[in-house]
């Protein structure tokens, strides 16, 4: 499995290890949503975002690859993929475990599709 949508990009993330929960979440073409959950695993990073009511208050998976900066101070992520790309990603249901190598290589081979 590549692992370079599953690790953050280089120049994404600011100085340090940054908690990110809570955080904006910026698609390509406006608000996604906010931060629930985030990771920074060697190879298995991700973000998992709360959409609000515009995908019917579900929940998404976005791998870490896809973040294209985080601004700080404004504690907004930016990812480079569009709400209706997103949208259409594999479901993320709460008892779906980031371990399910399934639901992963899904959710790798949708984001680089895309991509």
């Amino acid at each position: 499995m590549s692992s370079d949508i599953w690790n953050y990009r280089p120049q994404s993330l600011p100085a340090g290890e940054v908690d990110l929960v809570g955080f904006k979440v910026e698609a390509t073409d406006g608000h996604l949503g906010h931060v629930t959950e985030a990771t920074h695993e060697v190879d298995s990073s991700y973000l998992v975002i709360d959409t609000g009511p515009w995908i019917l208050g579900s929940r998404v998976l976005l791998p870490a690859g896809i973040v294209t900066r985080v601004d700080e101070q404004a504690r907004v992520v930016h990812v480079d993929r569009s709400k209706d790309e997103i949208r259409i990603a594999p479901p993320y249901h709460s008892d779906t475990t980031p371990g399910d190598i399934a639901y992963l290589k899904q959710v790798r081979d949708h984001y680089q599709q895309q991509g």
